[in-house]
This record gives structure tokens, sequence and C-alpha cells, in this order.
């Protein structure tokens, strides 16, 4: 009988302060989580023991000395442990952004990528970070995306997705101030994060996705009276990418473009900026939305909420999101480990 190709899943515990080891453990007392994926978490045993500890589970694993050992057994449904050891106890206290987890944060996911880079990995998903944490932990970018896509070499547009449930937004711009967000409209990336969205789309199996781009000034910018964003970079854009033969609509006024999105009329939604999307897409479902990290070489996830450091250590936290997120890893990954063995 012929095993089922499995992706294998870089699991991580997150930042060591908030509610990512006790998430994860959660996530792998599901009993159907070990069966999607060939599962490596990784990170520092007294961690993972904090994390059933607060769940209120014992979870099964296996230790592995490295990646390979997991992609040599096809087979196995107890997930892999790699332990690291990357931060004592002493210099954790929980609920607090300290340099020492950031920079645990940093070694473990970086440990991750390379092992993508070499083959032994599909996927990874990894609990809540705090940015804060890893920028004092030595992190040099504006957010985790960039320090991915530097470590990765990757050259061409990338940008970060955020989903709930079916609907999935990328954006223009991200981390950066408001004031600055008009500089990133231009024609290109928009095109750029529209072909990636709908790619990954495919990658997640939607079949014919529908993807809609949203306005930047208020009432669409009311035929140029309000903002020419609209008439002289947005409209074009989405009319050139129409001529490539996607299926793009737009540009919609964005106080209005996610009635569509809630009714099911398009699958994927292009803001222009951070909030115009996050909004929305936290008020679908804040307890259940995705990051996804696009353009990157492999598919990498993480819940879109945070650390949530005010109830770390109590045994609160909610595994909704982190049980989509690998989900979508799950999927991603299958699909990438079905390219690579074509």
């Amino acid at each position: 009988m012929t095993t089922p190709l499995r992706p294998v899943v870089a699991l991580t515990l997150g930042d060591p302060a908030g509610i990512g080891p006790e998430l994860v453990a959660r996530l792998l007392s599901r009993p159907d989580v070990p069966r999607q994926a060939n599962i490596v978490l990784v990170g520092d045993p007294w961690l993972w023991e904090q994390g059933q500890r607060v769940a209120g589970v014992r979870v099964g694993t296996r230790p592995v000395e490295d990646f390979a050992e997991v992609r040599a057994r096809p087979d196995a449904d107890v997930p892999a442990f790699l332990p690291m050891n990357t931060v004592d106890p002493v210099d954790v206290i929980v609920g607090k952004a300290r340099a020492a987890g950031g920079k645990s944060v940093l070694q473990v996911l970086d440990r991750c990528m390379t092992a993508a880079m070499d083959g032994q990995i599909d996927a990874i998903c990894f609990a809540p970070l705090n940015k804060h944490a890893m920028k004092l932990g030595g992190l040099r970018h504006e957010d985790e995306l960039h320090h991915f896509a530097e470590y990765l070499g990757v050259t061409t547009y990338f940008c970060e997705f955020n989903t709930m449930g079916s609907l999935w937004t990328s954006r223009i711009s991200s981390h950066i101030p408001i004031k600055d967000v008009p500089r990133y409209i231009d024609k290109d990336r928009i095109k750029d994060a529209t072909r990636l969205i709908h790619r990954s789309l495919l990658a997640n199996g939607v079949q014919a996705p529908r993807v809609a781009v949203a306005a930047l000034n208020p009432h669409g910018g009311d035929g140029g009276t309000c903002g020419r964003e609209e008439v002289e970079i947005i409209e074009p854009a989405v009319r050139e990418l129409v001529a490539e033969g996607l299926p793009i609509e737009g540009p919609y006024p964005a106080d209005t473009i996610f009635l569509k999105a809630r009714d099911g009329l398009v699958d994927a939604v292009v803001t222009m900026y951070h909030d115009q999307g996050q909004i929305a897409i936290k008020l679908l479902g804040f307890s259940k939305g995705v990051t996804v990290q696009g353009g990157l070489p492999i598919p990498i996830t993480t819940p879109a909420h945070g650390t949530a450091y005010d109830i770390a250590g109590q045994g609160r936290a909610d595994d909704n999101a982190i049980a989509n997120a690998y989900a979508i890893a799950c999927r991603m990954g299958l699909a990438q480990r079905q390219a690579a063995t074509r």
C-alpha cells in the first residue's frame, strides 16, 4: 500500500514570554493534527515542558537530532522534537518583552529556514512572536518578513497576507508610518501584490481565485476630486492585470469592499496599507486569523494575533488561530512537496 505524501512542517514555540508554548501544546494535543504532516517541533525543552504544563496537556514526541531524520520517516504520526538551547529560564519573565526572548526566536527561526534551504522541510508554522523583543534581541528589519526574505535570498516581490476563513488580504505597504503610504502606491507594486496573492490562493487549493483591489482615498477618489491615485495608478494597474487574463476587479472604496468579501463575492482583497485590511479581518474573526508570509520560497504561517502577554501563563489562550495557521502550512507545504517530486 502506498503511503500518502505528507509535507514536513517545522513548528516553533514563539516568544518564550508569551502564549506560544501553550498554543503549540494545545494544537499538538488535537488528535487530527499529527496526521496532516510530519511535524518537527523546534525549541527549548524547558519551554516545551512549560507550555504543556500551562495548557494542562501531555503530548508524546520523539527526539531527533536534525530535520533529515523526519524526512526519512514519512509514516510517523508522533511529532518529532528537535531540541535547541537558546534561552535560559532565568532570562524570561512571563508577559514581558525581553532581548533574550527575541534572540531565542531569531535563532529558532533561522535554523528552520536553513533546513528549508537544504530541502529538509516544506513549510514553517511559528507561534506568536513580539517584534519589540526581537529588535531588542538583534532583529535589524522592520518586521520578521523582511528578515525571512533577506535570510532566504529573496530578490523578487514579497508581502504579508492575512486570512480569516476563506478570505485573504495582501497589502501594498506594511509596517510603515501612514504618512509614508503614498510613496508605496505604484503600478508595479500593485500588480506584483495581486499576482502573488492569486498564485498563493491557487497553492492553497482555491481553483479560480477572485481578487479585488481596494482604493486608497475616500469614496475611491470620487473621480479624482478626492485624490488622484485611483485614476492615475490603481485603475491602470487593474486594467493591465485584466489584460493579462487575471480575474481582477476594482478599485473599490475601502469602506465597502469588505462587504463584498463578507458576502463571499471575492476570495481576496489587495489593500493599500496595513490597517485598511487588518481592521476588517480582525473584526471578522480576531481569534481565527492567520498571517502568511507571501513571496518566499517556502510557506511560512503564524496566527494573526500577538503574544498576548496579558494572559500568558494563565492557561486561557485560544488555539483556533494557530490551528488555522498550521492547516494552511500543511496545504501549501504539500503543494510545495508535490511540485518538488514532479
